[in-house]
């Protein structure tokens, strides 16, 4: 908790504050009650209960594991990779195949003086899955002096660096992005945290207008998205914060003349962390934050220096204009080519979903073509009221006629995970469940 005095918030709940003192006694508390185990599985959806548990794993000097779900598939790949893993919870109607330990719900008594601990700077702190919306996720290991650094690099470029500013999150503290931008922020920036994770428009916007400002609401562009179309005049914010897939540019200046605010766009992976960010309604630039650069090694985008551990190879095709600008042009494993002519999966969903009418949708290129066919895109979309003749007429005016989706598979709504995401898993058992197969 950098600079915290006791008395000051560092959570926000229904509107009343949680002093630093409560949350230091919070963790204590909980500290002594975990068993003798090296990794936690953090469970808890409540934002500061999250945060006490992370807390009292650091003072235990064990290792949060932080996966791309709670699916009892995920959990028995947690159980395999830590056979010592146990589920920290706040929710008693959770199922997770985990022993499990309640996080205390009432306050836990003050202690006489307040004394934040200091963590050594090569601490294990977390273990954080990829999303595996590229492929099966794969564990990446974080240490405190590194996350530290990474978030207070971020905090400079947000323009918060000692703003005491209450962050409202709609991502879940369990993803990498939500990790750094709603929890570490808020305890590395002196402000607070808001423990509630609004899903619906006007739950939203309730929560964000009874934070104190500055305030900042760090989200996804999917629910940024349903957040306009539902509400026209939100409540006024002081910054706003946006990652987990590509945002358009309409979009963005939208939500900075709704909201009254700054967009900043953050990129990052897992492996690095946030590395880089842009003023998407102004600017299609993105630069890296202290000390990153990035280059071209073959064919591949690499990033290295700054709180980037060691050179990583990274999964999207960059255009380096300098060692610390780039344009982004999509991911690696999104790049189609058709019949001769390439695009990315991003640019199809982004045209799809420009589409008045459309609430949701994604492209699905099958992973093998059969013997001596043709592999064909796939279109999962989300438009109540509108036909596939008229969406494929839509789309023929905004995409060549090669990336044309066949089939177009209308649904209710597409399998997001909570950060806004949809894992390359998820969109297979879509396809394997409407029997679609490469065309021949």
């Amino acid at each position: 908790m950098a600079g915290a005095a006791p008395a000051a918030p560092v959570a926000w709940r229904d509107g009343r504050p949680i002093a630093a003192a409560q949350y230091l006694a919070d963790a204590t508390r909980l500290a002594a009650l975990l068993p003798a185990r090296g990794h936690v599985l953090n469970a808890c959806a409540d934002r500061y209960r999250f945060a006490v548990g992370l807390a009292a794993a650091l003072l235990r000097g064990q290792v949060t594991l932080l996966p791309p779900d709670q699916t009892p598939q995920t959990v028995r790949r947690l159980r395999e990779f830590a056979a010592d893993a146990y589920v920290l919870a706040d929710d008693a109607g959770a199922a997770i195949d985990l022993p499990r330990l309640e996080v205390p719900a009432d306050a836990a008594p003050l202690p006489p003086a307040f004394d934040v601990p200091a963590l050594p700077h090569a601490q294990l702190c977390a273990i954080v899955f990829t999303s595996g919306s590229t492929g099966a996720p794969v564990p990446n290991r974080k240490h405190w002096g590194t996350l530290v650094r990474n978030v207070r690099g971020a905090l400079e470029r947000w323009g918060l660096a000692g703003a005491r500013a209450a962050i409202l999150g709609t991502v879940p503290p369990q993803h990498m992005y939500g990790f750094e931008s709603t929890v570490l922020a808020a305890l590395q920036g002196g402000g607070a945290l808001c423990a509630e994770r609004p899903f619906f428009a006007d739950d939203v916007c309730a929560a964000l207008e009874r934070l104190p400002r500055p305030r900042v609401l760090v989200t996804a562009p999917f629910h940024l998205r349903a957040l306009l179309e539902d509400t026209p005049r939100p409540p006024a914010a002081d910054l706003l914060l946006c990652a987990t897939a590509p945002l358009d540019a309409e979009l963005a200046a939208l939500a900075e003349a709704r909201f009254g605010a700054a967009l900043l766009e953050i990129y990052g992976c897992t492996e690095t962390g946030q590395m880089a960010t842009r003023r998407t309604a102004r600017e299609p630039e993105w630069r890296t934050l202290p000390g990153i650069r990035v280059e071209l090694r073959g064919a591949s985008a690499w990033a290295s220096g700054g709180h980037v551990e060691q050179p990583t190879a990274l999964g999207d095709v960059l255009e380096p204009l300098a060692p610390d600008r780039f344009l982004l042009r999509g991911r690696v494993s999104d790049m189609v080519n058709i019949a001769g002519k390439r695009s990315s999966l991003a640019h199809l969903d982004a045209q799809l979903r420009s589409i008045d009418g459309v609430a949701d949708g994604a492209f699905y290129m099958p992973e093998e073509a059969a013997a001596g066919g043709v592999t064909r895109l796939a279109a999962f979309v989300v438009a109540p009221g509108l036909t596939r003749a008229t969406l494929l007429a839509e789309l023929r005016q905004r995409i060549d006629a090669a990336f044309l989706p066949r089939p177009l598979v209308l649904l209710e709504r597409l399998p997001r995970a909570t950060s806004g995401k949809l894992p390359r898993a998820a969109l297979r058992e879509l396809a394997r469940a409407h029997g679609l197969r490469s065309a021949s």
